[in-house]
């Protein structure tokens, strides 16, 4: 049972549990899915510009998006209806948006698809909005779905004059099976004896161990490394058997190889991630705060009755400096993460104080880590 150093902060001390019960969780082994995908199995993203009608006057402000109405005359022009200059029309029912959606691999025509609408103008709110027949194209220009259909916004909000009150986003709607695959994209999985796994992170040890668990299950010379992201796996031809095969797979479970030892700062929020495999070395650390509190009292001078002189304001200034004694600490070198969250943890600081500490030990050879900066 590990005992918690006293005098932290709440903060340190959840995130100093949550180290301790990592440490005593031993390495699982994991599915090959999760560690690596198949090449030439991968998702699309698809992108089209439409309009959404049927608002309840929260649509765009026609003087300020003008390509709103040249897309409805366009549209209606379109249907044989003849409009006068763009000029004359005053629409509040209507937003231009962005719809994206995202293709997967083997779609084929008829398959439904969820879309997500955007406003793209000055729209208030989509809610209650419907979305217009709109393409959705691909990377290469090629129609791939058609979407249409009411938009579902998650949030409601209300205004009044001097007063509103919003919940949630009111721009941003989505539509399930919203959208028709047109177009199937061409894969080349059934091409030729050999696929390609791909390593979700280029480590040479983890595609060692995977090409020993194919080799393993399926005869040797099953797989091969090309480097340490891609490992080249022969399969059978015939489609059932390539599929059956490929199942059998994903299926597989390995224990991955320890990741590198980093530790990631986000030095915006003051949010300290490190991995199990930071360790650190002996050294000394000095940690103390300085403040500085500057107070104003302002004050009135009133002259007595007769005087003859006139009422003052005058501001009266103190400036105090507190400085809390410092300590020189001496770190003992951890070897497991939850000894690194504790010898940290002793030194007292907050996570803020922690960016600079550990950005100090990493230049002093101290931390063996890589530490990354987001």
């Amino acid at each position: 049972m590990k005992t918690l150093p006293v005098g932290l902060s709440s903060t340190l001390r959840q995130l100093f549990l949550a180290c301790a019960l990592l440490t005593t969780c031993v390495a699982q082994a994991e599915r090959l899915k999760d560690l690596a995908s198949i090449q030439g199995v991968r998702q699309n993203q698809l992108i089209g510009y439409g309009l959404v009608v049927g608002l309840d006057g929260s649509g765009d402000q026609t003087t300020q998006t003008p390509f709103t109405v040249q897309s409805v005359i366009s549209m209606l022009q379109g249907l044989g209806v003849n409009l006068p200059a763009a000029g004359s029309l005053q629409l509040k029912n209507v937003a231009a948006v962005i719809v994206t959606a995202t293709l997967p691999a083997f779609a084929q025509p008829g398959q439904m698809l969820d879309v997500t609408v955007s406003s793209m103008g000055n729209a208030k709110s989509l809610r209650g909005g419907t979305l217009l027949m709109a393409p959705l194209k691909g990377a290469d220009g090629q129609v791939y779905a058609m979407s249409q259909g009411n938009v579902l916004v998650g949030g409601m909000g209300a205004a009044a004059p001097g007063a509103k009150v919003q919940i949630n986003h009111l721009s941003v709607g989505r539509i399930s099976n919203g959208a028709t695959v047109e177009r199937a994209v061409v894969s080349n999985l059934g091409q030729g004896g050999v696929i390609y796994l791909e390593l979700n992170d280029t480590d040479f040890s983890t595609a060692s161990k995977v090409v020993e668990a194919v080799n393993k299950k399926f005869g040797a010379e099953t797989a091969a490394a090309q480097d340490g992201r891609v490992i080249r796996v022969r399969a059978p031809l015939p489609s059932d058997e390539r599929v059956s095969f490929l199942g059998v797979l994903e299926s597989l479970t390995l224990t991955p190889a320890q990741s590198i030892a980093k530790v990631i700062m986000n030095a915006r929020t003051g949010s300290v991630v490190m991995n199990q495999a930071v360790t650190l070395d002996p050294c000394a650390v000095s940690h103390g705060n300085l403040t500085i509190v500057i107070n104003t009292d302002t004050s009135v001078s009133q002259p007595n009755a007769l005087a003859g002189g006139a009422t003052a304001v005058t501001q009266n200034s103190s400036v105090e400096i507190q400085k809390e004694p410092g300590a020189v600490l001496m770190l003992k070198g951890g070897t497991s993460l939850s000894e690194v969250v504790k010898a940290l943890n002793a030194i007292g600081a907050s996570p803020q104080d922690l960016l600079a500490i550990l950005q100090a030990m990493k230049s002093s050879g101290a931390l063996r880590a890589e530490l990354e900066i987001i």
